[in-house]
Order: C-alpha cells, then sequence, then structure tokens
C-alpha cells in the first residue's frame, strides 16, 4: 500500500504556488497599467518601471494574494478532488486550467459585489484577463507539479491553508482614521425623507429644489414643507449604482424664463451617458424638456458621471463628466467627452470661444481634460475663477482652479492609487499637466462644494465649504491667490455622508445627506 505524502509538504507546494501565482499577477498588472500610459506618450524610464514595479509588489501584492488565494484554494481542491480516481496522469493540466477558471470566477465574483465596474484594472480589456489567467494557471501547474503534491486526498492541508489566508488578510493594509477639528454650529433639519438626495437649488421666491438620485425631482415650500409629489414630467432616466438624477440648476434668468437644467445618465447598462436637459418648471411640472447635450462615446458599468453645472458671468455653462471609471485613459483624448468638461450655450451650441473649437482632432465642447470625477464645482464672480474637486481613487482627491484648454493630469499624474493599492500612475506630477491647489490623502471622497460669500459667517468670507462622503465632515478650504489651505474640519459628529454643501439667500450653508432617508440641514451660528 502507497504510503500518503505529509500534510507538509502539500501547504509548501500550495504555499509556494500561491506566493508564485501573486507575483507574477502584481508583475503583470503593473506592465499593463504602464503600457496604458505608455500609449498616451507617457515616457516610463527603466529606473521608474522598475521602483513602480518593486512598489506594487509591496502594496498591491497582499492584496492581490488574498483576492487570488481564495480562488486558487478553492479551484484546487476541486481539481485534485475530480482527478483523485480519474484523469489521474492529466492532473498537472487540470490543476492549471482549474487555477485559471477559479481566479476568472473570482474576478467576476469581486466585480459584481465592489462598487467600481471593474476592480483589477488589468482585467479591463481581454488581453489583459488572459495575461493575468495565463499566471494562475503557471500557479496551479506549479502546485500540481510540486513533489510530493501528487498522492494527497482532496481534503489534505485545507485547515493549515485557511490559517496562510487569514494570516494574508490580517496583514493587508488600513486606512488610518482622519483627525477632526470641532466647531459650533447649530444645525436644524428642513426636510428628511429623500432618497439619496444629490443636488439643491433655491427657488428665488422662496423654497427650494432637491433631486433625488432615483430620478425624482422634489419641491420643498418657502415654509419648508416637502411636497409629498415629485416634479412631473421628467426626462427618461438610467438609475444603478452612482447613476440616475445629479443636478439641479436654475438658469440666470429663471425669475423670467422658468428655465431650469437638469444633469443626469440615460442609456443602458451596457451604453449610457452622462446627459443634460433644459425645460420650463411650471407649477409641479417641467414642460418643454429638451435634452441639449449627451457625453460621448457611450460607456458601460454604473459610475463615475461627474454631473455638476456652475454657470459662468457671460451666461454660458460648465458641466462636468466622470471617467467612467473602467475609462480612464478616456480623460486624455480629445476626441473624447468622458473625463472632461464641457462648456456650452443655454441651448447646448458650442460657444465660438472655446478652447479647442478650432481643432479638427478635438471636440469643441471640451473646456478642459485629464479630470477624474470632478463632483464639485463653483464660479467666483469676485476673482472670475472656476473652481473645481474631484475624486482620486485610495488618495489624491483634489481641488484645482480650472484654465480653458488645460490638462489637470488624470491618469498620468495622480497622488492616489488604485483601490487595489495598485498605482495609477508612477507619477505625481508630470509635464504638460496642471498640479492641484490641494489634495487629501486619503482620501475624503469630496462631493458638494461651495464658496462661502454670506453674512452670517463672517470669517468664511471667500472659503470653501466642501462635503465630504467618506469622511463624512465638511472641509473649510482657505484660498490666497494661487494657493489652497485646509482650515477646519467639521460636523463629523453627524456622521452623515455629505452630498451637497450649498450657501443659501439667507446666508446659511445648507447641506444634504446621502442616504435612503437623506435630509436637508441648514447651518447658522449657534
Amino acid at each position: 500500500m502507497e504510503k500518503r505524502r505529509p500534510w507538509s509538504r502539500i501547504v509548501l507546494a500550495f504555499v509556494v504556488a500561491l506566493v508564485v501565482g501573486a507575483a507574477l499577477g502584481s508583475l503583470v498588472q503593473t506592465q499593463i497599467n504602464l503600457y496604458a500610459l505608455q500609449e498616451l506618450g507617457v515616457r516610463i524610464p527603466a529606473g521608474v518601471r522598475l521602483q513602480t514595479t518593486l512598489e506594487d509588489l509591496f502594496l498591491f501584492g497582499p492584496v492581490y494574494l488574498l483576492i487570488f488565494g481564495c480562488g486558487f484554494l478553492v479551484s484546487q481542491l476541486v481539481a485534485m478532488a475530480g482527478t483523485r480516481y480519474v484523469l489521474q496522469r492529466w492532473r498537472v493540466t487540470v490543476c492549471a486550467i482549474a487555477a485559471a477558471v477559479g481566479l476568472w470566477a473570482t474576478f467576476k465574483l469581486v466585480d459584481a459585489v465592489a462598487p467600481a465596474p471593474t476592480l483589477f484594472a488589468a482585467t479591463r480589456t481581454p488581453m489583459g484577463m488572459l495575461a493575468i489567467l495565463v499566471t494562475a494557471a503557471v500557479a496551479g501547474w506549479l502546485f500540481a507539479s510540486w513533489p510530493g503534491s501528487r498522492k494527497s486526498g482532496p481534503g489534505a492541508g485545507t485547515a493549515p491553508l485557511a490559517v496562510v489566508l487569514l494570516t494574508g488578510l490580517a496583514l493587508t493594509p488600513a486606512q488610518a482614521p482622519r483627525a477632526e477639528t470641532a466647531d459650533t454650529l447649530r444645525t436644524d433639519t428642513v426636510a428628511e425623507g429623500l432618497e439619496h438626495p444629490w443636488s439643491i437649488a433655491f427657488l428665488p421666491g422662496g423654497g427650494m429644489l432637491v433631486t433625488e438620485r432615483a430620478g425624482r425631482l422634489r419641491m420643498i415650500s418657502a415654509d419648508g414643507e416637502l411636497l409629498p409629489e415629485p416634479v412631473a414630467g421628467m426626462p427618461e432616466i438610467f438609475v444603478s449604482g452612482q447613476a440616475g438624477l445629479f443636478e439641479v440648476s436654475l438658469a440666470p434668468e429663471f425669475a423670467s424664463s422658468g428655465r431650469v437644467y437638469l444633469s443626469y445618465a440615460c442609456g443602458t447598462l451596457d451604453a449610457n451617458h452622462t446627459c443634460l436637459a433644459r425645460a420650463r418648471l411650471q407649477g409641479m411640472e417641467l414642460t418643454e424638456v429638451q435634452e441639449i447635450f449627451r457625453a460621448r462615446p457611450a460607456k458601460r458599468g454604473a459610475a463615475h458621471y461627474g454631473g455638476r453645472i456652475a454657470w459662468l458671468e457671460d451666461g454660458t455653462l460648465v458641466l462636468s463628466l466622470g471617467d467612467g471609471f473602467d475609462y480612464r485613459e478616456e480623460a486624455q483624448k480629445l476626441t473624447s467627452h468622458i473625463g472632461t468638461l464641457v462648456r456650452l450655450r443655454q441651448d447646448g451650441a458650442v460657444p465660438a470661444d472655446n478652447p479647442f473649437v478650432n481643432q479638427p482632432d478635438a471636440l469643441p465642447e471640451i473646456y478642459s481634460y485629464g479630470h477624474r470625477n470632478v463632483q464639485g464645482m463653483v464660479y467666483d464672480e469676485d476673482t472670475h475663477r472656476l473652481i473645481v474637486h474631484e475624486h482620486g481613487p485610495r488618495g489624491g482627491d483634489e481641488i484645482n482652479i480650472v484654465r480653458p484648454g488645460q490638462n489637470y493630469g488624470w491618469p498620468i499624474a495622480t497622488h492616489g492609487l488604485n483601490y487595489t493599492w495598485a498605482h495609477v500612475s508612477p507619477y505625481t506630477r508630470y509635464p504638460g499637466t496642471l498640479p492641484p491647489l490641494l489634495q487629501w490623502t486619503p482620501s475624503i471622497a469630496p462631493s458638494g462644494m461651495t464658496l462661502y460669500r454670506g453674512e452670517l459667517f463672517p470669517h468664511w468670507q471667500g472659503d470653501l465649504l466642501v462635503g465630504a462622503l467618506a469622511a463624512r465632515q465638511v472641509h473649510r478650504v482657505t484660498l490666497d491667490g494661487g494657493e489652497a489651505r485646509e482650515a477646519e474640519v467639521m460636523l463629523g459628529e453627524l456622521n452623515e455622508r455629505i452630498r451637497d454643501v450649498r450657501t443659501g439667500p439667507d446666508g446659511a450653508v445648507y447641506l444634504l445627506t446621502d442616504s435612503a432617508e437623506g435630509r436637508v440641514l441648514r447651518l447658522t451660528p449657534p
């Protein structure tokens, strides 16, 4: 009777194969990401490539080892069990194929449950996915070929391997908490019961319009009552994940024209866009609804739409457009609206003085590019500056002053890492791109923003108030010429995701909290 091999050899074979597979996967992930940057014309010398590769091994590697390890464990147990009595001569081949299939299934499962459409950037393309799966197959081949690993039963080594995986989970880097500065404010609830409110606009006769991401436009009366029925006549809106209804903005001459502008997601999960429509508000109904802009090309997934609107002093508007998460390289292409700001006339026509209007290989609507996901935007009439902030991934949130025609770097220059801790780019600055005035690392996930010009808070005059989703705070940022500095962090005690921040006609600051039971809050001095 043949003697069964000891568990120690099975565990050793698995650990070696797991580490080799994770290391190869990290190497391939890094090279694919760097290749995508090179395709944009980015120079990556050998020293930069080596440093980035090694940093990814230490930062991304443990995360990938954990994800890869889960699928690898299951796939190899199944393969060993399936070849115990049949196909024994093909065990090495079966283990290699099973490892690739297991990793593919793991990727699909992770992408299904993660907010991001594709968590591992290298798998965005078929060739990238294939390259990563080959590394898994190599690991499966190594495990099955390791001396002493072929004679054990399908359950051998399960308990020790579980310990290895749990140890990897414990070693995964954690984000440190952010310090908070308390401030004394009076906080009153104006309205509640809103489903993920996104944007607020103040009506000239009193009252407010509030958008809900689920596709409803709600009205709050002048005496603070949330009317039970939504505004009728809305355009068709695509609602899924981050997609839905975004901004509502009143035309500069709203008092006479009644025109409102709405940004929203339109299309389907497989082909959708950020769209802009204008309409007339007549009582509780929108009339003359007209789509005046649709971002091109279409994209798949339900993430990163931008959607903020700002009015310039000449009556034109600027609309922010996200990078769609999986399409970040498009933000560097003037043939695509993805990852840009566009400037339009009120009817959607292109202003004759847009920076790329006479450039044949560029879309004429583009005002600036190289943005990831701008969700805060204000125009300062006193200094004639358009100020935006945008989300980074794991860090690298930015505040920028927009100059027409300029490149703001994403994804070739960023302070942020991917959510998997892999590098997006080896550069935080790159020639031809503008660096941010201020960046947050770790990320606060900035959202709505206001430039305070009211009278209730004199010491906030000219400061930015930035809502934060992940940090669940409001950040006060001072602007001094071309510099920005974080001065204060407020309202962390609310423990609410802050979606929008606006200065009201009364000088109070109004907040929207992003939840299924969202609220409109009013901040005043105590």
